[in-house]
């Protein structure tokens, strides 16, 4: 399974949020210790703040901060909010779906089967079990480990 670079992206600000709390962080910030474009952040950030994972303020003493703690930050429901509910694969829309075998297949069982386990695994873990340890997450993306 693969997911888009907007859910990793998406993780990539929760975790730096998170390790961060609870100080405001900014997109440069994010931008910064990552390297990721500052544009594609504005957009996984406003995303993140519509569904409820980040809270942000505008303007001079603006940034963002996580709207709920990180204990109640399921991995599983990032990689659902990421993803956007995007099929597995086009059997399981059945509105595009145009597979000749669909209604004979096993494999569309199976893969809902190991979909299903997959969400399973990662719903028993939150952004809080990611940053159990901050010390060395602060230090790899060269942050003050007391900040």
């Amino acid at each position: 399974m693969r997911i888009t670079s907007f859910t990793d992206y998406s993780f990539r600000v929760l975790i730096h949020t998170a390790i961060r709390h609870p100080q405001r962080v900014t997109i440069d910030e994010v931008a910064n210790s990552f390297g990721i474009s500052r544009n594609h952040l504005v957009k996984v950030i406003h995303g993140l703040s519509q569904a409820g994972f980040l809270a942000t303020q505008r303007g001079r003493n603006g940034g963002f901060v996580l709207a709920k703690p990180a204990e109640r930050i399921r991995v599983g429901d990032v990689v659902r909010f990421g993803e956007d509910g995007q099929p597995l694969v086009e059997c399981f829309d059945s509105i595009t779906n145009t597979c000749a075998i669909t209604p004979v297949c096993k494999l569309k069982f199976m893969l809902s089967e190991a979909q299903s386990a997959f969400y399973a695994v990662l719903d028993r873990y939150t952004i809080a079990d990611i940053c159990a340890k901050p010390e060395p997450l602060l230090r790899r993306l060269g942050l003050s480990v007391t900040a």
